[in-house]
């Protein structure tokens, strides 16, 4: 038995010796260095008026990233991003024009945002998200956006607290301002039919004020990549916009959105004198129902929170009081939702909160005859929104101090 077992291993020997320094090598054929790559964070595509296509990257410079605020000898540090731009008839056209005066190769397995002029929106996104899905570097962990505007004087834009614009409008996505949305996810919604697409609306907004040390003179406002809203989409065109509040309220009707999410309602006892109800958590149900004609919708939204401000006097340790606030928060929520819900059917005619798909869920058989003119059967559906909100806690108060009723 031993005889045999050195027998093989002798046999396989200069095989082993042959294939132990190609698999130590393998992990190196295709090494590319750090230094010689142009690192994209931020990627931008607008339409010209010529009718090409402006490809714009935000490229990160990395002695930027290393160190404090302020370089060597107390001198303001160098920008942390270079923002260039090329055109071309195709997306791929464009890149390589960049390569003319790019002096590394570009490298897209870093960019954080996929940003879309306001021109190139509206003109069609398909053909350019080919280049991004096709190509292999880029991440289906992108954010999409649409920029108010041009992408390219987005991306050219700083933050204050972060390196980069791309850095602080990816940051502004993952704590989940706005209509965030991967690549990945837009793709898939502009794949189905009961579901319109949306993402994220951004611009460039004069915000805040830095001074300098030892200047008291007025600060002008700083220029800041900024989540104003969402852009609604029709099949891969632009449709229009919601704003915060809107954005909000179409966010409850997808079932997302809720931690996190301050609501000022009227108060119990004075409508004039606000609460801020903060949501912990909430849901949402689609039920359709279709009579073979119209079809129609009934929404539930159940969500629990806390008061955690209160302008009134009100007691909100008795449960009348509360119930009282619960249903003014409930009734503010009907509202908001009733408005964008009129907006995406009467304005835009996007089905962009999904209730093609509830639809296709529960009446599979009538899907395969309306779903080729589903908008058009969303545009005229009835829509019944009910809203329940819970206080699970109002704070250390139970009055405020110095009120009438102390």
């Amino acid at each position: 038995m031993k005889k045999s077992f050195l027998s093989a291993v002798l046999l396989f020997l200069p095989a082993i010796a042959f294939l132990v320094p190609l698999v130590l090598a393998s992990g190196c054929w295709d090494r590319r260095e750090i230094s010689s790559l142009a690192v994209v964070l931020g990627t931008g595509i607008d339409l010209t008026p010529s009718g090409k296509i402006r490809l714009t990257v935000q490229v990160a410079r990395p002695t930027a990233f290393v160190g404090g605020e302020t370089g060597a000898g107390g001198k303001e540090a160098a920008a942390a991003s270079w923002t260039v731009s090329a055109e071309g008839s195709t997306v791929e056209e464009a890149e390589r024009n960049l390569a003319r005066f790019v002096p590394r190769q570009i490298y897209w397995g870093h960019s954080i945002v996929l940003v879309m002029g306001e021109e190139m929106a509206k003109r069609g996104i398909r053909p350019v998200l080919n280049f991004f899905q096709r190509s292999r570097q880029p991440r289906e962990n992108m954010w999409v956006m649409v920029s108010k505007g041009e992408a390219e004087k987005f991306l050219a834009t700083y933050s204050v607290l972060e390196k980069t614009s791309s850095q602080a409008a990816g940051f502004m996505s993952l704590w989940g301002e706005g209509r965030a949305v991967h690549l990945r996810e837009f793709s898939e919604m502009l794949a189905k039919r009961g579901v319109q697409p949306s993402c994220s609306l951004v611009e460039v907004k004069d915000e805040g004020k830095v001074p300098s040390p030892g200047e008291e003179k007025e600060q002008a406002a700083k220029k800041q990549a900024a989540i104003c809203g969402t852009a609604v989409f029709k099949e891969d065109r632009l449709a229009g916009f919601l704003d915060g509040e809107e954005t909000q309220a179409a966010l409850w009707l997808m079932g997302e959105g809720f931690q996190g999410f301050v609501i000022p309602a009227p108060g119990p006892e004075d409508p004039s004198k606000m609460v801020s109800y903060k949501m912990r958590r909430g849901k949402a149900k689609i039920t359709p129902y279709y009579d073979g004609e119209t079809p129609e919708f009934c929404v539930s939204v159940e969500v629990e929170g806390d008061v955690l401000e209160q302008q009134g006097d009100e007691e909100l340790a008795q449960r009348e009081t509360l119930a009282a606030v619960e249903k003014s928060v409930s009734a503010e929520m009907e509202k908001k939702m009733a408005a964008v819900l009129q907006k995406a059917q009467k304005e835009y005619g996007s089905d962009l909160f999904g209730f093609g798909e509830a639809f296709r869920r529960r009446y599979k058989r009538e899907w395969r005859v309306v779903k080729y003119s589903w908008d058009e059967h969303f545009a005229r559906s009835r829509v019944f929104i009910q809203a329940e909100a819970r206080v699970r806690d109002f704070g250390l108060l139970v009055a405020p101090a110095g009120s009438s009723k102390d």
